[in-house]
């Protein structure tokens, strides 16, 4: 098969070329955030930070915004924002967190238990998606417990401003992490893709191994009516999203269909690499989906670049919680790295949805839905 390439450029200068060999080209200049850009900004010392990752990413005000995640020192992780003219260079972080773990001064949606969700986000508020739908922008993000081990629920806040939030709780009372919102209403209802945890509620069930829909009128609570089948499963046989497999950005309309970079992690006896995939869904019946069974980004050295004398949260892994697609196709995604600073790659809407038409696998069953054996004869 001949190798179908496109230009991509950072800066409007050096052009780089991606294609199915290399469909994602690193800044050379990461990372974009760092710790270290933050404690200079964030001067008290509960406020400093070890970590910058895992960002959501929207346009806002002519700008691109990062709703970033950090840790703490203690570590608790709060959310903090940061701006820049074109979402490559001269970032600007705002003076203080946007959202930290809720409190009675907060904004409740009505209806929300004040005092639950207090409790809910004790443990600290992790990995925020963006969702623009209209003027008003929908963040989902994980809500950890401080005193009950494991226990998070992803919560849904809205913003108009990037000011003031209003908290709508957790979209369902179980465990679960990794939802993302597409950016339009499906025959007018509000469409997601999520990741259960094990099965802790009975009518959704499933493992880190599963990708299900949920879909809603409201933002509400309880609101949330979810598949009861998978869309996207993994788990048998060698694959390097053999042990987790979770939505990471959330889905980029394209005229072929919606792009949903996901993470995927495969246990090694090193460790637990992450990586990024892609998939491809369909503009009208997102449950129909093809899935490419070849990674887009790998972890390496080049994802967490620090001094040595700078602490390294985890290692192995490229996690994503927001893209952006550009008027000529680049997709910038924006990447956390060794869940320690926040990386910028570029890859174009081509190379992916060709990723995922001519290397797919079977969304079920892992399956390949090509021949490498007839590689040799050509």
């Amino acid at each position: 098969m001949e190798t179908d390439f496109r230009k991509v450029c950072f800066n409007n200068d050096i052009v780089h070329i991606v294609d199915y060999n290399k469909p994602v080209i690193r800044f050379l200049e990461n990372p974009v955030l760092s710790p270290e850009m933050v404690n200079s900004v964030w001067k008290d010392p509960a406020l400093k930070v070890i970590t910058v990752h895992n960002a959501g990413v929207t346009e806002y005000g002519n700008q691109i915004l990062l709703l970033f995640r950090s840790h703490l020192r203690s570590g608790r992780s709060v959310l903090g924002i940061a701006r820049s003219p074109d979402g490559i260079t001269n970032w600007k972080i705002d003076p203080y967190p946007a959202l930290i773990p809720a409190t009675p001064n907060d904004i409740f949606e009505n209806g929300v238990d004040v005092q639950n969700q207090i409790e809910m986000e004790s443990g600290g508020i992790e990995d925020p998606r963006i969702t623009r739908i209209d003027d008003n922008y929908i963040i989902t993000y994980s809500a950890y417990h401080a005193k009950i081990s494991n226990r998070v629920r992803v919560c849904i806040a809205s913003t108009t401003d990037f000011i003031s939030f209003t908290r709508f709780g957790p979209i369902v009372e179980t465990d679960m992490r990794n939802v993302v919102i597409f950016p339009e209403k499906i025959e007018g209802k509000y469409f997601a893709l999520l990741r259960p945890n094990d099965s802790t509620y009975e009518d959704l069930g499933g493992l880190y191994t599963q990708i299900r829909t949920g879909t809603s009128t409201s933002l509400k609570q309880g609101q949330w009516k979810f598949s009861k089948e998978p869309i996207m499963q993994t788990g048998a046989g060698p694959s390097s999203f053999s042990d987790k497999i979770g939505p990471g950005a959330p889905p980029i309309k394209t005229s072929q269909g919606w792009l949903n970079i996901f993470h995927g992690v495969r246990k090694t006896m090193s460790g637990n690499p992450y990586v990024l995939g892609v998939a491809l869904h369909n503009i009208y019946n997102p449950s129909e989906v093809l899935m490419s069974s070849i990674p887009v980004l790998f972890p390496t050295s080049a994802d967490c670049k620090v001094r040595d004398d700078v602490y390294v949260h985890v290692s192995q892994v490229v996690f994503t919680c927001g893209a952006l697609k550009k008027d000529d196709g680049t997709v910038m995604i924006y990447y956390g790295g060794n869940d320690t600073v926040l990386n910028l790659a570029l890859s174009h809407e081509d190379i992916l949805i060709g990723m995922c038409k001519n290397y797919n696998q079977d969304p079920l069953n892992g399956s390949w839905c090509y021949d490498i054996s007839s590689i040799k004869n050509q």
